[in-house]
């Protein structure tokens, strides 16, 4: 188990390792990395996100390394770990090399499309479906969330991070409110706190991803996962979607009405001050990763222990999208590169992810892991009643929808942050809103 201070200040880095590192565009030019590649020999090389977490996947490369499946495969894995600022940009440099990596971790979605469309993959598809291990051994809303076109070309490889809406539960108790499973009751919730003189919700507007989440949990519950589905495999003008632009009125509403506060675009969750907002009581909500369970125990561990709710974000009345569906990072996946000398040991690498072994470093690192038979593991977990609320709104949920800054191709996620910054701020209207990002590319 962790500390509750490393805890904490692991959580900012880590909504950047599953979360919106995935589109950070960095310069190309840097020096190949990789020993063996794709032609090499005996050895594969599996290039890593190098953060704190990486101690998992250490031990997973030794407990391979020792294995049978190794012997059998006549393979052994080297683990190479690249600074996360420098992931994207070197993962993208090596890839183009003669030393490309066997096996590599990445978010998913948008971050593997060029790969994909480069012929650099190996389509996982009919391994899954013919080995039982595979198949069974994921949740079945993880496995296919890191996918492209309703194909596999990931297996999960870390914890997952849903986003939830989170309460303050000694303001409820004060105001007798329950926590809202439909939007109108969200909305009558927070006029009441409004007339109590508390801003319903926190939000982080400064850094512009936490924006996202609202618009995210909108688009599913109005128009069901089908519509982003459509414009995460390319189709950009799924974005004219009718749940979109209702989505993107639901958040001006929200704005207007005074939801989020007067100053939310100057405020920070990075640097902390949104979670202190919440924390402190001058605002009841916060939508966020479930990242913040780690980050109040770190900065306000008795608010975190004694008042902190979480929930479900609530339905939309006569909106298309399911309760039990889901939005966030669902996952980090390991892919394997179509050039690998040795794609057998490279299977058998992956498949000891699904293992109890690996599991038990998740939880005892503080992730909860996406296997299917990991809730027995959660009593070791750091608060057993979160992570066993995280695992079975995982579990449950019929869709995981990918944050949208992953899903898109990175071109397209920086422009896309600018205008759901735009509409926030009022500096667009939810038509041009939509008009512009058909527009995107």
């Amino acid at each position: 188990m962790e500390s509750q201070t490393s805890n904490g200040g692991r959580t900012f880095s880590r909504r950047w390792a599953l979360g919106a590192g995935a589109t950070t565009l960095l310069t190309a030019g840097l020096s190949a990395c990789g020993s063996s590649g794709g032609s090499g020999g005996g050895t594969l090389t599996a290039f890593v996100y190098g953060d704190d977490a990486v101690k998992v996947q250490v031990k997973a490369v030794d407990r391979f390394n020792a294995s049978a499946a190794a012997k059998k495969t006549k393979g052994k894995v080297k683990l190479q770990k690249v600074p996360g600022s420098d992931y994207p940009a070197k993962l993208r440099t090596a890839m183009g090399s003669p030393n490309a990596p066997d096996v590599f971790f990445n978010w998913g979605g948008g971050s593997i499309k060029a790969y994909k469309e480069a012929d650099q993959l190996v389509d996982l598809t009919d391994t899954i479906k013919s080995d039982p291990v595979l198949k069974d051994g994921f949740l079945p809303s993880v496995l296919a969330a890191g996918g492209l076109s309703g194909h596999n070309y990931g297996i999960p490889m870390r914890g997952m991070q849903p986003v939830i809406l989170f309460y303050n539960k000694s303001v409820f108790a004060e105001h007798k409110l329950q926590p809202p499973t439909t939007f109108d009751q969200l909305l009558d919730i927070n006029g009441r706190l409004k007339k109590a003189g508390i801003t319903p919700f926190a939000l982080g507007g400064a850094d512009i991803w936490p924006e996202l989440m609202w618009l995210e949990y909108l688009t599913d519950r109005i128009g069901g996962p089908e519509v982003f589905d459509r414009i995460k495999n390319g189709d950009s003008s799924g974005w004219g979607d009718p749940a979109v632009l209702k989505a993107a009125e639901t958040v001006r509403q929200l704005i207007d009405d005074g939801a989020f506060g007067k100053g939310f675009s100057s405020v920070s969750y990075v640097n902390g001050g949104a979670p202190a907002v919440f924390a402190k009581g001058r605002a009841a909500m916060h939508l966020m990763g479930s990242w913040e369970y780690s980050t109040q125990l770190g900065k306000f561990p008795d608010f975190a222990k004694k008042n902190l709710g979480w929930c479900a974000f609530p339905k939309v009345e006569d909106g298309a999208g399911d309760i039990r569906n889901v939005v966030g990072n669902p996952t980090n996946y390991w892919s394997v590169n179509a050039r690998t000398s040795n794609k057998d040991a490279a299977i058998a690498f992956l498949r000891a992810c699904a293992s109890e072994a690996y599991a038990k470093d998740l939880v005892a690192n503080g992730d909860i892991p996406t296997t299917s038979n990991a809730e027995k593991l959660l009593d070791a977990s750091p608060n057993p009643e979160f992570a066993k609320f995280q695992y079975q709104m995982v579990q449950q949920a019929p869709a995981f929808t990918l944050s949208w800054d992953q899903a898109v191709d990175p071109d397209v996620s920086t422009p896309m942050l600018t205008e759901i910054n735009k509409l926030f701020v009022g500096k667009s209207s939810p038509s041009r809103f939509v008009s512009a990002l058909q527009g995107l590319k």
